[in-house]
């Protein structure tokens, strides 16, 4: 009786593990169910944060600069003094400048001054009036002083010959002669006086000439130095646009971010002191090969994320592409390929980027991920891609488990990420696909299929 009922629990159980082995027919397969639900395509690439304008603090002329106290890291307000030249050199240059064009104005002033010269040329003129009234007294002097030499001589003569007759005596001749003697003497005297008046005439004329000369020479002078006022007023200008520029504000409300200089030290024109930026115009830039970056446009949404900022993809800081560089460049990756890639900029929204800041404490040149969708759906057919492959004539193919049973589909896929495709056709909602399906499958093999839980 004992041996009857063992035999038949024997053959129970012989009878249905033959049941279960004959039901099931096949080695275990990851299975996942199509279903409806989101789909992004989207492009991973790493990424860096940025400024679109960085403010650089440099020396506007070779000089000595002073002690930069500001350290990088600190708040500056626009017009607030970040940097400047030691002012006792500025100042030194400046007020030489000044002190040589108010000279040279006192002497354009003291040369443009005509009062002396111009009172000396009238009285030179009047002098010269003077001395024509003069020539002419003296020529009629000495022309009187001729007609009584001439007379004496013709009286002298008449005496002469009245003296044989008795009508003149020696006495007369005597005085005859002297009186001609006289007016000769009288006579020469004039002329000579009349020849030297004519001398002091002609260099009297002369005046007016000189002290026009003189005036006009003044003239040349009042040039030249109007000539040096200019050179030295451009550079007093020249100095006081050093002065002005050797004090230097920061143009923006905003933070240093880099520091070159600090203690006081001579510094050539055009060195860099110190780098000011504004941390609210924070942006991300990436560099995305040239292929993927044709299918990025100004407004698709962005994000970033990582361990850096403590979020996930698909939970990272929301961003929009703000631009896309309209020329690339070639880079050679880690593995030694060159690369053809095209740079694309982020921009955070305005309202938020100063919660992002003080939240996750992002600054200039933070290394981090960045995923750019390039186009959304918010239902579709979604299914892994480790699910799909490709047959030998190129055509997208997946396994579905139907009754313990494989079929080959002939797929039309739509949108595509890493993780997930869209099946536009060749799959329904619900329908079991097989996960990295092995090459040793095929169609209508037996399996058993165990359901993977879907990923997100």
């Amino acid at each position: 009786m004992f041996k009857t009922i063992a035999i038949g629990v024997a053959i129970v159980l012989v009878g249905g593990l033959l049941y279960f082995l004959l039901r099931d027919g096949g080695p275990q397969v990851d299975v996942v169910t199509a279903t409806e639900r989101p789909i992004q395509e989207y492009v991973d690439e790493q990424g860096k944060t940025r400024l679109p304008r960085i403010y650089k603090i440099s020396m506007p002329f070779a000089a000595r600069i002073g002690e930069i106290t500001l350290e990088e890291g600190d708040q500056v307000k626009a017009g607030q003094l970040v940097a400047q030249i030691v002012q006792e050199d500025v100042e030194a240059e400046h007020a030489e400048a000044k002190a040589a064009v108010e000279r040279l104005t006192a002497s354009i002033r003291e040369s443009a001054d005509k009062t002396v010269e111009n009172t000396t040329k009238q009285q030179a003129e009047y002098f010269v009036q003077s001395m024509v009234n003069t020539v002419e007294a003296a020529k009629t002097q000495m022309t009187a002083s001729r007609s009584r030499f001439e007379y004496a001589t013709t009286f002298l003569e008449r005496v002469r010959k009245l003296i044989p007759q008795g009508a003149k005596t020696e006495d007369d001749l005597d005085r005859a002669q002297l009186q001609k003697v006289e007016n000769e003497t009288e006579f020469q005297t004039d002329a000579l006086t009349y020849q030297a008046i004519l001398s002091i005439d002609a260099a009297t004329k002369l005046l007016p000439s000189m002290v026009s000369q003189y005036i006009d020479r003044k003239d040349l002078s009042v040039a030249v130095l109007q000539q040096e006022k200019a050179e030295a007023e451009a550079r007093l200008r020249t100095a006081e646009l050093r002065l002005a520029r050797s004090k230097m504000t920061s143009p923006v409300n905003g933070i240093v971010l880099n520091k070159e200089l600090t203690s006081e030290q001579q510094a050539a024109a055009g060195t860099l002191l110190l780098e000011i930026g504004q941390l609210d115009q924070l942006e991300v830039e990436a560099e995305i090969l040239s292929q993927d970056a044709t299918r990025i446009k100004p407004g698709n949404r962005a994000e970033i994320y990582g361990p850096s900022l403590g979020r996930k993809a698909g939970e990272g800081i929301v961003l929009t592409v703000d631009r896309v560089y309209p020329t690339g460049f070639t880079k050679v990756s880690s593995l030694g390929v060159e690369q053809q890639r095209v740079l694309v900029i982020l921009r955070f929204d305005s309202d938020k980027i100063r919660e992002v800041l003080e939240q996750h404490g992002l600054g200039v040149e933070y290394r981090v991920q960045v995923r750019i969708y390039t186009e959304e759906k918010a239902s579709a057919l979604v299914i892994p891609r480790s699910a799909i492959f490709r047959d030998l004539a190129g055509n997208w193919q997946a396994y579905v488990e139907s009754g313990g049973r494989l079929q080959r589909r002939e797929l039309k896929l739509g949108l595509m990420n890493d993780l997930n495709v869209e099946v536009l056709q060749g799959v329904a909602p619900g329908d079991h696909l097989l996960v990295s399906p092995e090459s040793s499958l095929s169609e209508g093999d037996s399996v058993t299929a165990v359901v993977r839980p879907r990923e997100e």
